[in-house]
């Protein structure tokens, strides 16, 4: 398998990744596949792995992350600032995976892979060659 493909696929795994989990928050996943089913199951969730933050702000702090989420997704996949938003994934699932570790234990960030999705985020932020990314067509317009 070539880098290019290697690369989009680590563009779309995460991407769909991120956007299957807020799908998931926002009960758009049936109750057979879903982890939370609902946001306010999330916001749960969020305050069982962030114990050290008051409740008051535990959905400044979903819906934070529930936007950078959705966000890092896009831009993933149309291949804006690749290396960018690849580099915020991936700071973004470590401190998730951090959270999960302090607060319920490391099993479950191995269970549910969120190091290794960290990595493949950091992975994809220092492969340079451009393969069918928007940044290709910014990049032609300028010079």
């Amino acid at each position: 398998m070539n880098n290019k493909v290697i690369k989009l696929f680590l563009r779309f795994a995460i991407s769909f990744g991120f956007l299957s989990a807020v799908a998931d928050r926002f009960g758009l996943c049936s109750q057979e596949i879903s982890t939370w089913g609902n946001w306010e199951n999330f916001l749960s969730f969020t305050k069982l792995i962030n114990p050290w933050f008051p409740d008051s702000i535990i959905p400044t702090i979903g819906t934070i992350a529930t936007v950078a989420e959705i966000i890092f997704a896009v831009f993933l996949i149309i291949g804006f600032k690749t290396e960018l938003f690849a580099k915020l994934s991936g700071f973004l699932l470590l401190m998730f995976a951090l959270s999960m570790t302090f607060s319920i234990g490391i099993k479950s960030t191995f269970d549910y892979s969120v190091f290794i999705a960290s990595a493949g985020s950091f992975a994809l932020s220092i492969m340079k060659e451009k393969y069918l990314e928007l940044d290709i067509l910014i990049f032609k317009s300028k010079t």
